[in-house]
């Protein structure tokens, strides 16, 4: 595996391909980039965080930069960091749901968002033609900011919707798994803020050591759901490394399944704030659901959080997210935060009355199927365009890949950016005819 270098930052396995050099490299280009302003810089509990931390606030200084240092906190806190200090820009040292040897550089732009593909492309020509240092009398600053969690924390209190009284009136037990990652003390900090009585931390040491696949998919996650059924919680919350990405599960340790994050947050908030919502094209149609009986409609974006922000401000639409767990508030920044989401779900219950369990059940099931092709002698452009031409009658979006809608479903097509496959997500109400609508492709490929 190879430095894996894109216009949203680099990741790679830390030592072959993830190195000090790469990370000055890139690091003081997007110094450069800014203009040598101000920028944030937070990490992951990574075992080589602090270390690549270290190289990524020096790069910044010797490209003038001043920097904030901000530590071991969320990826949302370092966006709504970058706000707090009017910086032109932050760095995210994390690889998100990779693997502990894994780490990544990931690039904000002053508006708290991921940068765009032009913004991105700028940074990595710096890199390429070589970086301007400045002098040894103009390099930057370094200053730390130990309350950024706290200002986050206290942005998600003062939402005019969140009332951290009625939500302590409900005496609420709930179970985390921050899988030692930078969820292990801001998530249950957020929870003794939101009034919950009783919390119960499953791998809430954060040292990077993951105690299972860090990425919040079922089969990594039996542990939360055996505990809550031990403790009695009424709610189970996950997180991966970062604490973007939020997974739910009931009082009964059931598992909401990912795609229902962001749907049960836009259920909630369009309680409080009418308007359309946006997600991307392979997230679930639940969220279709949700739009339908709030009386909005759901806008769709291609894959990618940066593609569902633009979306969301070309459609005036009021709040965001992803399939994978991201509920994206435009009220706090543009970006998935697993802590806001965590306290409109908290309220949402607190709202209802209902159990987390009775709330999911009122939702309908709906099953996605993820499959994919190895392309080998496959030309993928190819591939695709048979696709096109077999479904042509059913007028596929090719915005991103090929979305087609179905009568029963839909199924979304998608050449990877990282391996030499087509990714083929399909989605019905039964597993077996998302499986079903996935060979039918397949076959038409073939």
């Amino acid at each position: 595996m190879a430095l894996m270098v894109s216009v949203s930052g680099i990741r790679g396995i830390f030592g072959p391909d993830l190195n000090p050099e790469n990370l000055a490299r890139y690091s003081a280009a997007f110094g450069e980039w800014t203009g040598g302003k101000k920028v944030v810089v937070g990490r992951d509990s990574r075992v080589t965080g602090e270390l690549c931390e270290q190289v990524v606030v020096a790069a910044l200084q010797s490209a003038g930069c001043d920097v904030v240092k901000l530590g071991i906190v969320p990826t949302p806190t370092v966006a709504m960091a970058v706000l707090k200090h009017g910086a032109a820009g932050g760095i995210i040292l994390s690889a998100s749901h990779n693997p502990a040897e894994w780490n990544a550089l990931k690039m904000l732009n002053h508006k708290s968002e991921f940068l765009n593909a032009q913004e991105g492309a700028e940074v990595l020509a710096i890199a390429e033609k070589g970086i301007s240092y400045v002098a040894w009398d103009k390099i930057g600053a370094v200053t730390h900011d130990s309350e950024a969690l706290h200002s986050h924390v206290e942005s998600i209190l003062a939402l005019p919707y969140i009332d951290a009284e009625k939500i302590a009136s409900r005496n609420f037990t709930v179970a985390v798994d921050a899988v030692n990652g930078a969820g292990s003390e801001s998530i249950p900090y957020l929870l003794e803020r939101l009034g919950v009585n009783t919390v119960h931390k499953l791998h809430c040491t954060p040292d990077g050591l993951f105690p299972h696949n860090p990425e919040p998919l079922p089969e990594h996650l039996g542990e939360i759901c055996d505990l809550i059924k031990e403790k009695g919680a009424d709610l189970g919350v996950v997180t991966d490394p970062d604490a973007d990405r939020l997974a739910l599960v009931d009082n009964n340790g059931r598992l909401f399944g990912e795609e229902y994050t962001q749907a049960a947050a836009f259920d909630f908030y369009l309680n409080y704030k009418k308007g359309d919502v946006c997600t991307n094209l392979s997230s679930s149609m639940i969220c279709d659901f949700v739009a339908e009986k709030h009386g909005v409609k759901c806008h769709r974006a291609a894959v990618g959080e940066i593609n569902v922000v633009n979306k969301m401000r070309e459609t005036g639409a009021v709040i965001s997210g992803e399939g994978n767990g991201g509920v994206i508030l435009p009220e706090l920044h543009a970006g998935r935060d697993a802590l806001v989401g965590i306290a409109m779900m908290l309220q949402h219950l607190a709202d209802t009355g209902l159990t987390a369990a009775e709330y999911r059940d009122s939702l309908p099931d709906y099953f996605i199927s993820k499959n994919k092709i190895q392309l080998g002698d496959i030309n993928a452009e190819a591939a695709l365009l048979k696709v096109l031409h077999a479904y042509a009658h059913l007028d596929p979006d090719d915005t991103d890949g090929i979305k087609i809608l179905l009568e029963d479903g839909w199924a979304h097509l998608r050449k990877s950016n990282t391996e030499p496959i087509i990714r083929i997500y399909t989605e019905s109400s039964s597993m077996a005819r998302a499986n079903e609508i996935a060979d039918e492709i397949k076959s038409v490929i073939r």
